[in-house]
């Protein structure tokens, strides 16, 4: 047993409200330099709808993530040994600047030296690349709150897997709904584009997990853009390099949540440790496509269970990691609730970005037409949703409608269960049977109560300090790394290079 520690992230997109304030806070931080412009570490998508960039789900288009095959080990879709080299000066398969957007901006000073007269003067939109007037025709979010146009959510690459009915339904403007999906890295723990790296300038640091990218070794082959299957690795077109969310590790080293979560107004994010066996990670992902979610669960480990804890201790985690591990948020989302489910883990990249589905709104069909719920019932029937089981299970456990149905009727029970105690009107009789077809109990519906509607700051996010000189001195020599950082030898003697 190998036992590792790992960052990982819960999105509650029941909470979200398409504010876009993490994608702000993010580009505020990170992306606002030259060659960054149309950088979206974080973004906030419309589902359903294409993404950004468009179709970025369209695997057979770009071929990001891993395939399982006959032989038994896993294999990247993007290149194979023989074709790797030939790929580095020229990938069909990566997204270009029209599947993002050519980043624009205004001519502010038409505004301000207009000569007086009758009309309104209007600043000219200009590329921030070549500096020329432009039409603009993509943005970052250009099909926001756009989902129930056929432009944009009949694009959705998940809606093949529909039956005609149930897409004529979701586009119906009846029935018109959609949900906000914030994405950002998933920081993976089986990355494919660490694997596609012909320089290894990326790689993940061994304390948390985080993936990050050397500039200094980094050679802009874009192998990580084309291998990457959430397309969350960017081409710096002005320097020439890779980049992609770092997850504000600087802020993580310090304790703090990074500034995405930070600055979340619907307190969707939250944040802590898991423990895993990096043994069980190949055959994790070699499992057929709807054993996958549990095949991850399967990887994670109990941080209370004593064997457990020793391991941690012995491979080199740190007392204050464990302890956080303990309180982790994560496990209960994951874990002890079993609500939170990784987005598209079809990819077979074993995402530690986790999304607990939304409970849309549930809406019946009487006998003559109309929409509304059954009789003396509050809510509908799971079954009964606007959004399609099969829909949401092409995002969160690929294909597998069980999975996503059992987390819709947990979700659904604790509604059942504040029902019960605030208004009174659902009888215990009711309420048992809810909670038995949801396999679960008063007391664990509070606590997820609790830490969807109550939780603090604290209880969010659970992550410890991380010295990096421990770290290192936990795996290897620090004085090896001397050099590496800081000043070099002939600075602290007071000469120059």
């Amino acid at each position: 047993m190998d036992v590792r520690a790992h960052v990982c992230s819960i999105f509650h997109l029941d909470k979200c409200i398409g504010c876009h304030t993490c994608s702000v806070a993010c580009k505020n931080v990170w992306t606002d330099r030259p060659g960054a412009e149309y950088m979206w570490w974080n973004n906030v998508e419309t589902k359903p709808g294409t993404g950004f960039p468009l179709r970025w789900e369209d695997q057979e288009r770009y071929r990001g993530g891993w395939r399982r095959t006959e032989k038994g080990p896993l294999e990247l879709r993007c290149q194979s040994r023989s074709d790797a080299f030939l790929r580095l000066f020229y990938n069909p398969n990566q997204p270009n600047l029209d599947d993002y957007y050519e980043p624009f901006t205004y001519r502010y000073e038409d505004l301000l030296d207009a000569p007086a007269g009758t009309d309104q003067p209007t600043a000219v939109p200009v590329s921030q690349i070549t500096g020329q007037p432009m039409e603009i025709q993509r943005g970052p979010n250009w099909d926001d709150d756009l989902s129930g146009s056929p432009l944009y959510a009949a694009q959705d690459p998940n809606l093949p897997g529909l039956t005609p009915e149930a897409r004529e339904q979701l586009l119906a403007v009846e029935r018109l709904t959609m949900f906000y999906l914030p994405r950002i890295c998933n920081h993976c723990l089986n990355p494919s584009c660490v694997a596609a790296c012909p320089s290894g300038a990326i790689y993940k640091r061994g304390e948390d997990g985080i993936v990050l990218i050397d500039q200094e070794r980094c050679r802009g082959w874009r192998a990580c853009v084309a291998a990457c299957p959430y397309k969350k690795t960017y081409y710096n077109w002005k320097s020439g390099k890779s980049e992609k969310c770092i997850l504000c590790y600087p802020r993580v080293e310090t304790g703090q949540p990074p500034s995405c979560f930070h600055a979340c107004v619907g307190r969707i994010r939250y944040f802590g440790v898991m423990l895993y066996d990096a043994d069980r990670v190949p055959q994790a992902m070699s499992v057929p496509d709807r054993a996958l979610v549990e095949a991850q669960r399967n990887a994670f480990l109990d941080p209370r269970a004593p064997q457990v804890m020793a391991a941690a201790l012995a491979n080199g985690i740190s007392p204050e990691l464990l302890e956080a591990a303990q309180r982790s948020p994560a496990w209960k989302y994951i874990m002890e609730w079993r609500l939170a489910l990784p987005l598209h883990v079809e990819y077979r990249t074993m995402p530690m970005l986790f999304c607990v589905p939304p409970l849309l709104p549930l809406m019946g069909r009487s006998a003559d037409g109309a929409y509304g719920h059954e009789p003396g019932q509050p809510f509908a029937a799971v079954e009964q949703a606007r959004l399609p089981l099969r829909y949401l299970a092409s995002l969160f456990s690929a294909g597998n409608e069980a999975i996503v149905e059992g987390v819709l009727r947990k979700l659904l029970a604790v509604r059942w269960v504040k029902r019960w105690q605030s208004v009174g009107d659902v009888s215990a009789t009711e309420l048992g049977s809810v909670l038995r077809q949801a396999q679960t109990t008063v007391a664990e519906a509070e606590a997820i109560y609790a830490m969807t509607s109550l939780p603090t700051t604290q209880d969010r996010y659970v992550m410890p300090e991380i010295q990096r000189e421990e770290a290192i001195g936990a795996v290897g020599e620090v004085q090896a790394c001397r050099g590496c950082t800081g000043f070099p030898d002939e600075w602290a003697s007071g000469g120059r290079p």
